[in-house]
């Protein structure tokens, strides 16, 4: 789990980045398509995460 947690700050880091980097150039995030794909990944990644926290608590109970 914890190795899942680094993978999904590491994707928002980069999505950080990238958004950084479009409105210090004066593009809308809504229009920058490599900000809207990296946010795509770490809605992926948040995901996985809650599924596998969830089957963790079912585990637990």
């Amino acid at each position: 789990m914890t190795r899942l947690l680094g993978q999904l700050e590491e994707e928002r880091r980069k999505l950080n980045e990238l958004g950084k980097k479009s409105l210090d150039q004066g593009i809308p995030l809504f229009e920058n398509e490599a900000v809207q794909a990296q946010s795509r990944k770490v809605d992926e990644w948040i995901v996985q995460w809650l599924q596998r926290k969830s089957g963790r608590e079912h585990q637990l109970r």
